[in-house]
């Protein structure tokens, strides 16, 4: 549960640039105003308790926007505990309910496949590999994540070790473009950020995972050259 209280209080990083907070007042990107991104990225995290858990285990939520209208497509959470599906993340929780809720509504295949790319999707932790190719291959028109996936790591949650920004890099070939945002929690500490996570239900695993992929990362490229 002290996961979510990281991202109740946010600023907007773009590309992993901080924009300090003092300046956060008026402050737009993408024609997105820093308080509606924050409002959205507080919806994401309360579906962590949807299922009614005050601690849930998988404390990652998803919340699918449409950014021109700003209204919520769909939001949920991590379902991978409740149904058995592996694949169930958040991110990927939400583009299937999203399917489901825009069927409903009498979109066809086609109309919600051309549909993605006008959403924003926000997620309290940064998508894994799975999720942000998904991402990449669904064509949101830009994605916004909290805590990182080398936070999460260091801190012990089981993670592949590749950061989003890579999959962005290597899907350059798919014909259509997806910002990518990283929103920071106003006033608190990498330190801190690390803190608040180890507190967290993050497993048993000691989280040096990360630290061994840089290394071994480091040492490929000497090897290379």
């Amino acid at each position: 549960m002290k996961l979510l209280s990281l991202l109740l209080a946010t600023t907007v990083l773009a590309y992993q640039v901080e924009i300090h907070p003092e300046y956060q007042q008026g402050l737009a990107i993408n024609d997105v105003p820093a308080e509606r991104r924050l409002h959205w990225m507080r919806v994401a995290n309360e579906a962590v308790y949807a299922d009614g858990h005050p601690c849930p285990q998988a404390p990652f939520g998803t919340a699918i926007v449409n950014t021109t209208s700003d209204e919520l497509v769909c939001v949920t959470s991590n379902k991978v505990g409740i149904t058995g599906n592996p694949a169930m993340h958040g991110e990927i929780s939400a583009i299937t309910y999203c399917t489901e809720v825009l069927t409903a509504k009498g979109w066809t295949s086609q109309e919600i496949l051309a549909g993605w790319k006008d959403f924003s999707l926000y997620t309290n932790g940064e998508p894994c590999p799975m999720c942000a190719s998904a991402i990449r291959w669904a064509g949101f028109k830009e994605v916004i994540y909290g805590t990182s996936i080398r936070t999460i790591a260091e801190n012990g949650r089981n993670q592949i070790y590749i950061p989003s920004s890579m999959v962005w890099e290597k899907s350059y070939s798919l014909g259509h473009a997806t910002l990518i945002y990283w929103m920071l929690p106003t006033g608190v500490s990498r330190q801190e950020d690390q803190r608040v996570l180890t507190r967290g239900q993050l497993g048993t695993g000691r989280g040096q995972g990360w630290k061994r992929f840089g290394r071994q990362a480091k040492q490929g490229a000497r090897d290379s050259t």
